[in-house]
């Protein structure tokens, strides 16, 4: 009887334990859901019935455990969408979140979705896994905000695709804030990180780990298996400013930016691939400052990157530096390195700008050297020879160089710190990326302080038996896959899009093309033939669109528009294309304008083989604003009262209007002022851009009405390069004031009655700190 009873009760045990493991709770609609997940219980699975959900302010809490945790999950993963204003705010421990896509709005709040719902009410042991946000983006460049943020401890995003993010701000940031978010050891895994297209300023990191002001605290984030494709808001992809991060294992491809030790010290970034094209000087590779850092086993395969964006750069520190700025680097360990056609792969006193001294304070100066650095092990192959693939921005006296070698294919070195030349094959080892893994086993391996530590290479293999220098050891049939999307982000999504073939929509009258334009769908082209448009209301382009004019001669658009008002509305998502047409205005009214407000996307401007005339504005790009390419080619602006007008981003922390504006063989006759206007304030080293190209082109009768006295406004603009022009009776002082410690250049132009062209070494900025 006694075996009986207690056998009963071992059973209502079990069961009473494994009740709420079962607890299936369905939801379908927005209040339902909001009050359920506010309630859950340990063992909860909530659903969510496929649809969706609008302006939803959406707070997970509950006490899981270990062994029955609380999970909220879409009916079918990818069928559950927030839209409008939504966000997701999780507290707790043991919460997972499964399969929503954030889409079609934007969060109202700091974050879209937040391991927190207060200041000291945050989420430990939980899981956001399989979702995806795609441009969930503020309303306005400026309202800086987060797609994901982390607090508490030990949580984890994986498997989520996001893409899109366009307004200021991280896209994921980990933030220590208190003893309840330090020593987290949270994960960031197995994510694909779609394209961030370029910001046009700083703020655009993907991943930020902590913040200046937390940059000495211990985070042990773990970011690992990832794929970062196109991540191309600033100049860093990764920041990581806190404590013994590791970045391990992932995949940069084609992405403008480095992987940065911005702020803090002993991260670990070991067995990574950064692929890019050969072509693009911007991808970039790991920057380096602070202390103690391991840069291992990883592979750099055709990076261009230049300076902040070379495939190893060593900054410079100030000495005494505050939280803010910049360390000295010292005690820093790069071994096991493999760099394949990458150009200069190791700078050092990157940064440095002791000849600005004249206009920065003593607080600036970055002067301070790399001290007991160690780059050992490494192997660099260059099918096309450099001359420079060691750069001493300020010398590297502090910098031990032992065991590198290098092909160079009988290119002479200027600056060879003991690399040792060999003659090397390269191996394919799948993926379209070929790398030398022999030739070089008669290379003593440098064995430094800890160098055990560093037991496998870059796919894994143990160095303990036949160890050589480089990233991958000698091994047979290498067949790496890691460009297959299918390995990271959410199972039921693909950023892969087959390619739409465009529709011509051939127009006759201004009717039909004020239809058909709001009818074709993005890609397609409108076909003007040559006849007369009289148009009196603003044509709206909030897709991809081309307008041109078919056979030999040129069709023409007279616009009669209201005062100030645009011919071409350039909306989010706007991206113009227009050929060969004759384009006349009232001169009050505007040919090209982006919207005041609410541009939550980039818009996109091309110009070809056209004749501008008569308008307030050829172009006005209002502040928050942003598109990522506007050329001007083979077209004339005539009696206009305003040119090309981007200079509205007056804040001064880097922020600018556009990343290439690209003017070649154009005419500009009779422009009365703003005959080129575009501005980038402050010093701010996370910007290293835009970029002004004026080529081939004639400026003539401009500028009389320019306050400034100059023609060609682009101050503080990094990238300018004026050549082969041609200025002729224009009434200014100067044709143009170049920054020559940045990348301004004048070359090969004829002035005649046209002021000067003159160069500043040191212009002076607003300081942003």
């Amino acid at each position: 009887m006694q075996k009986t009873f207690l056998l009963l009760s071992a059973i209502l045990f079990f069961i009473s334990c494994d009740k709420t493991a079962t607890n299936t709770i369905h939801v379908s609609n927005s209040s339902e859901l909001i009050d359920v997940a506010k309630k859950a219980k340990a063992g909860d699975h909530i659903i969510i019935k496929n649809g969706t959900y609008k302006n939803i302010a959406l707070q997970f809490i509950g006490e899981g455990t270990e062994e029955n945790p609380i999970n909220l999950s879409a009916e079918t993963a990818g069928q559950v969408f927030l839209e409008g204003t939504s966000s997701l705010e999780i507290s707790g421990n043991y919460l997972n979140v499964s399969g929503l896509f954030f889409r079609n709005g934007y969060s109202p709040k700091d974050n879209v979705i937040a391991f927190r719902t207060g200041s000291k009410k945050v989420a430990n042991n939980s899981t956001v896994s399989n979702c995806v946000i795609l441009d969930y983006n503020s309303l306005e460049r400026d309202q800086d905000n987060l797609w994901v943020q982390f607090y508490g401890k030990h949580n984890v995003l994986q498997n989520c695709y996001l893409a899109g993010k366009t307004n200021g701000g991280p896209t994921v940031r980990v933030d220590l804030k208190g003893n309840q978010s330090i020593r987290n050891y949270h994960k960031i895994v197995n994510n694909h990180f779609g394209p961030r297209p370029r910001k046009g300023g700083a703020r655009g990191e993907t991943i930020q780990l902590g913040s200046s002001f937390t940059s000495m605290s211990p985070s042990n984030t773990l970011i690992a298996n990832n794929l970062f494709e196109e991540c191309n808001g600033e100049v860093e992809i990764i920041s990581s400013k806190t404590n013994f991060n590791i970045i391990k294992n992932n995949v940069f491809y084609k992405s403008e930016g480095s992987v940065v030790t911005r702020h803090g010290n002993y991260v670990t970034i070991d067995g990574n691939y950064f692929i890019g094209d050969g072509i693009n000087d911007q991808f970039g590779g790991i920057r380096i400052i602070n202390t103690g850092h391991w840069v291992t086993n990883n592979l750099f395969y055709k990076i261009k990157g230049k300076n902040f964006r070379s495939p190893i750069a060593i900054m410079n520190g100030i000495p005494k530096s505050p939280l803010n700025r910049y360390n000295q680097v010292t005690d820093v360990v790069v071994a096991y390195n493999t760099f394949v056609d990458s150009d200069s792969p190791f700078q050092f006193g990157v940064g440095t700008n002791i000849t600005q001294a004249a206009v920065l304070p003593k607080s600036e100066i970055r002067s301070a050297r790399p001290l007991r650095t160690e780059v050992v092990n490494n192997v660099i192959y260059n099918s096309k020879g450099d001359a420079n693939p060691i750069i001493e921005h300020d010398k590297a006296d502090g910098v031990t160089f032992k065991s590198n070698i290098i092909d160079n294919n009988g290119v002479e070195i200027k600056n060879a710190h003991g690399l040792i030349t060999k003659d090397l094959t390269l191996t394919d080892i799948g993926s379209n990326i070929a790398v030398p893994t022999t030739g070089f086993a008669d290379v003593e391996v440098y064995k430094g302080f800890d160098f055990e530590v560093i037991s496998n290479d870059l796919l894994g293999n143990s160095r303990s038996k036949s160890n050589q220098i480089g990233a991958i050891l000698n091994v047979e049939n290498i067949n790496l896959d890691v460009l297959d999307k299918t390995k990271y982000g959410a199972n039921w999504f693909s950023n892969e899009v087959d390619k739409k073939e465009a529709t011509t929509h051939k127009v006759t009258n201004a009717d039909e093309l004020i239809t058909k334009l709001k009818a074709a769908e993005s890609g397609d082209i409108i076909d003007l033939g040559l006849g007369l448009y009289q148009v009196d209301t603003s044509l709206i382009i909030d897709k991809s669109i081309t307008i041109k004019s078919s056979g030999d001669g040129k069709a023409q658009i007279v616009f009669s528009g209201m005062e100030n008002t645009p011919l071409f509305e350039l909306n989010p998502y706007g991206k113009l294309k227009i050929e060969k047409v004759i384009l006349k205005g009232n001169n009050n009214n505007y040919l090209f304008a982006t919207l005041k407000k609410k541009m939550s996307n980039h818009f996109g401007l091309t110009v070809n083989y056209c004749e501008i005339s008569n308008f307030k504005y050829a172009l006005k790009v209002y502040k928050q604003s942003f598109a990522e390419r506007i050329t001007f080619e083979a077209t004339s602006i005539t009696n206009c009262e305003n040119g090309l007008e981007l200079s509205e981003e007056t804040n001064d922390r880097g922020d600018y209007n556009t990343e290439y504006l690209t003017i070649d063989g154009c005419t500009f006759n009779n422009v009365e002022q703003n005959v080129v206007d575009y501005y980038r304030g402050g010093y701010d080293e996370s910007t290293i851009g835009g970029n002004l190209l004026i080529t081939n082109s004639t400026f003539m009768n401009s500028g009389a009405s320019e306050e400034n006295s100059r023609l060609l406004n682009h101050n503080g603009i990094h990238n300018v390069n004026i050549n082969n022009n041609t200025f002729k009776n224009n009434k200014v002082e100067f044709v143009s004031i170049l920054w020559g410690a940045k990348n301004n250049v004048e070359s090969n132009n004829t002035i005649i009655n046209s002021g000067k062209i003159k160069t500043e070494e040191n212009l002076v900025q607003k300081l942003m700190y």
